[in-house]
């Protein structure tokens, strides 16, 4: 009777498998045969560059080639798990980039949303949508999908920033498009710190258009942004895995600086021993001041200041600070409700979700 039921069930696995191979010349794939894994996370393994590594490669790179012929000088920071794509995580791309005394990287725009965070020169600029700020060391900026945008270097140093794009989000929906303006430099329509006065005071436009999709404060100053911290670090209230975290918000909705990435800033006092994190979202921090080490999974890495790291989605995360240290990150955080309630609760859930 066994051998019979042993028959029966190797007759039906030799049908099934058949079956299985026949649907291919119509590109079908029987779902119970599925590969991909039911559970949360993804490819990219954490990652970390140094600063003191990278800069002289900066520097190799701006007398190899020049701004011209490079056109944006940057080294892209690709995770060791994603050879060739050319992006921090599944969803964000990073990058350094410098930008020599008297150069101009000329205008352009693109679909995807990107933002800047300056790492270290004095007298580089950027200029978006007619209208040019001036960067320091810590400064946020802020560079909307489509928006016309150039860089120069007006100081007698070399200015160095991280970039960081939603450029995997468009490539997946097969929209990234790009536009070179007939201008090296664009024309400016409006006296610099115009956004700052309209947006950036707590106030907004009366004759404003509304919510808009990207957030219209073109700088976040990093002097405002560090004195805020600053308070909050003097309180008892310190989160206890974050610190004193803050996110940047669109002053029109009230939401993340972009739909598809969201930019935050915190401050972990001396001392600071974090507890253990997680989510969803991927993200990718930069160290603005200070030192200390970050366990993710089962890697750490001690950081110093301009070190840029990797936390994959769903990889538990402890952060140190050996001094008072200042982060700055963005993720792909989405604005709305769902994904906040899903991080709010996503460490009480399994590792495996089915």
């Amino acid at each position: 009777m066994a051998s019979e039921t042993q028959a029966a069930t190797a007759a039906e696995d030799s049908d099934l498998a058949r079956f299985g191979r026949d649907l291919k010349q119509f590109n079908l794939t029987p779902l119970w045969e599925r590969t991909t894994p039911q559970r949360p996370g993804g490819p990219c393994v954490p990652a970390l560059w140094r600063y003191a590594e990278l800069r002289p490669h900066l520097v190799t790179a701006a007398r190899l080639i020049t701004k011209r012929a490079a056109e944006r000088r940057v080294l892209v920071l690709e995770n060791p798990s994603l050879p060739g794509a050319g992006y921090a995580t599944t969803t964000l791309y990073a990058g350094l980039q410098i930008i020599l005394p008297g150069e101009i990287a000329p205008t352009h725009r693109h679909s995807q949303n990107a933002l800047r965070l300056f790492v270290e020169g004095d007298g580089a600029y950027t200029a978006i949508d007619g209208e040019r700020v001036t960067m320091r060391p810590g400064d946020f900026v802020v560079t909307p999908s489509w928006s016309w945008h150039d860089h120069g270097n007006l100081g007698t140093a070399p200015a160095v920033w991280l970039d960081g794009l939603d450029t995997p989000f468009a490539q997946f929906f097969g929209a990234i498009f790009r536009e070179d303006h007939p201008e090296e430099s664009q024309t400016l329509a409006r006296p610099e710190g115009d956004a700052a006065a309209r947006y950036g005071a707590g106030l907004l436009p009366i004759d404003g258009a509304g919510a808009l999709p990207a957030s219209p404060v073109l700088i976040y100053p990093y002097e405002r942004t560090r004195a805020a911290l600053t308070q909050l670090g003097r309180g008892d209230a310190l989160h206890p895995a974050h610190g004193a975290k803050l996110r940047y918000a669109n002053p029109t909705n009230g939401r993340h600086p972009f739909s598809t990435m969201a930019a935050f800033m915190q401050f972990l006092p001396s001392g600071f021993d974090g507890t253990r994190y997680r989510s969803t979202e991927g993200s990718v921090f930069i160290v603005v001041e200070g030192a200390g080490s970050v366990a993710i999974g089962d890697r750490h890495f001690a950081f110093a200041p301009h070190d840029v790291f990797v936390v994959p989605p769903w990889q538990g995360y402890c952060l140190s600070g050996a001094s008072e240290s200042v982060l700055f990150s963005y993720s792909d955080r989405h604005s709305e409700k769902i994904p906040d309630l899903v991080n709010a609760g996503l460490g009480k859930m399994p590792d495996s979700v089915a």
